[in-house]
């Protein structure tokens, strides 16, 4: 049985409406042909994933979102994905849209890296951006 859990460290937050968030990340892994075996979101601060973003990738920026795979199995979703509320606010002012579009966009692009896809490359962005944007479609 498939596992989506939201937590939060170091903040007051919570998602609205779980089941329907943890309904649309599964109907977006079957769509891609995966299955969601544990996928744990973790909604912190900037210096928190700071502090991840220097320990474990050796990156000194701040960032809004790091995902750690833990899958075993091809087509199998099992993973972390930490954000930082703090940059989802700043990046939803800056790009002119809601908090909730750039948290939903946030939280299904780290969805996509479990499932491989990458952000490098100018084409790498331009492919996980229209992928995203065909997710969100699905909510």
């Amino acid at each position: 049985m498939p596992s989506i859990q939201f937590f939060n460290d170091g903040i007051v937050f919570s998602i609205k409406n779980q089941r329907k968030k943890a309904n649309w990340i599964k109907l977006v892994a079957a769509k891609h042909k995966f299955d969601v075996k544990e996928l744990v979101y973790v909604f912190s601060t900037d210096s928190n994933l700071l502090g991840l973003n220097k320990e474990y990738l050796s990156h000194h920026t701040f960032t809004d979102i790091i995902t750690f795979d833990l899958s075993t199995e091809k087509k199998r979703i099992e993973g972390e994905i930490y954000i930082s509320i703090e940059r989802v606010k700043e990046n939803a002012d800056a790009f002119g849209v809601s908090f909730q579009d750039e948290l939903d966009r946030v939280m299904i692009h780290g969805v996509l890296h479990l499932m491989g896809y990458k952000d490098k490359s100018a084409s790498q962005k331009s492919l996980m951006r229209k992928k995203e944007d065909a997710c969100l479609s699905l909510r």
